[in-house]
């Protein structure tokens, strides 16, 4: 048995140390945010925050994430109502919708570290997250409007 603190609470899986995050998250938590994509890490679409940092989740194994703080796309605020949430309502970002979790998840970790960012850093926060639809121009713009409104908000 393992002990997670997940999206702010203490949560007890049965679950093997080698068993990726992705799976833990999913199918012993009922946490279904965090999508499968690739299952290798190189698309985005399981990214989750570990200890504030975005993390592909689906080859991240359970014992790697003792004693560190997960936060998944349920746990990014209570209401969704991040300002990442909400712009991306705003510029109807999604197109399928498979890889916005990761996408929002990354351009959350990116925000707060980086209260205004530029074209370019958007790019390279964002470069490991694969959208199938093509919506990187609408991605990047509501990164933009995001920023903008944690501004507001902070």
């Amino acid at each position: 048995m393992s002990t997670l603190v997940v999206n702010g609470k203490s949560r007890e899986v049965h679950a093997g140390p080698d068993m990726p995050l992705l799976w833990v998250l999913r199918d012993k938590l009922g946490l279904t945010g965090t999508k499968f994509g690739c299952g290798v890490g190189l698309c985005g679409a399981c990214t989750v925050h570990i200890d504030g940092t975005p993390t592909r989740s689906c080859s991240t194994p359970l014992s790697a994430v003792a004693g560190k703080k997960i936060t998944t796309i349920e746990g990014l605020s209570r209401k969704s109502d991040h300002p990442v949430q909400h712009a991306w309502l705003m510029h109807d970002t999604p197109q399928c919708g498979y890889c916005q979790s990761g996408q929002i998840m990354s351009a959350a970790a990116l925000l707060a570290k980086n209260k205004n960012p530029n074209d370019a850093d958007i790019d390279a926060a964002m470069a490991g997250n694969i959208c199938r639809c093509g919506t990187y121009a609408e991605i990047r713009a509501a990164i933009h409007t995001a920023a903008k409104l944690m501004h507001k908000v902070i």
